[in-house]
């Protein structure tokens, strides 16, 4: 965060598909009392959404005993996001999708979360855990106020 004044949200999920909506409207909810723009939070909803089914799908394999934490820090301009998982991260980044293959069913129609996220918010970044599990994606997006 780039200040030192800021307010934390921490909400936990079950590993179970649906439950991004929660992380989605708490995040949405957040950036409103923040001023954010309303296209800014559909943005920020979609890719927390993407964050939130990749940690439930991939890191947690799915499994409902474990838990996938969202922790929102809003800060005076910026609202910081890290979607936590039990997973042990991604080892590489995977190949930059052909979006025409995809359409025409060349290739497999998923696979696009990660640069669908890096899309619609300011920074991405995916770490992973010192101990082999435990990695989180971190996203960034900031307060436009030039576009108010």
């Amino acid at each position: 965060m780039t200040n030192s004044k800021s307010t934390t949200v921490e909400v936990r999920l079950p590993s179970r598909l649906g439950y991004e909506k929660v992380a989605m409207s708490t995040a949405a909810s957040v950036a409103k009392l923040m001023g954010f723009r309303e296209d800014r939070i559909e943005d920020l909803k979609t890719a927390i959404a993407e964050a939130c089914i990749n940690a439930i799908e991939h890191g947690n394999r799915l499994n409902e005993r474990l838990s996938v934490g969202v922790v929102l820090s809003a800060g005076i301009d910026e609202l910081e996001v890290k979607v936590i998982d039990d997973g042990s991260g991604i080892k590489k980044a995977p190949a930059k999708p052909d979006i025409d293959r995809k359409m025409h069913g060349e290739e497999d129609p998923r696979g696009m979360g990660m640069f669908l996220i890096q899309a619609l918010v300011d920074e991405a970044e995916w770490v992973t855990g010192t101990d082999g599990r435990s990695s989180y994606v971190r996203l960034v997006i900031r307060l436009d106020k030039d576009a108010e």
